[in-house]
């Protein structure tokens, strides 16, 4: 059984984990639709670099 040498310090614990943290998203708004984008992603339009790259799904009415 692995057992501690000596015990952490909660600074070196804190130094530790001082690289985890989670980075904002980069986003980008695209030249032709003007919609906000994560970066080196393909909008929800389909837009890429101002170049519509994918026909999005058609939406489906339901008569209900």
């Amino acid at each position: 059984m692995a057992v501690q040498k000596s015990r952490r310090s909660p600074s070196t614990r804190g130094m530790r984990r001082a690289h985890d943290k989670l980075g904002a998203k980069q986003l980008a708004t695209d030249t032709t639709t003007g919609e906000t984008h994560i970066r080196h992603h393909v909008t929800k339009d389909g837009f890429y670099r101002g170049r519509q790259v994918i026909q999005p799904k058609a939406a489906v009415d339901v008569d209900a």
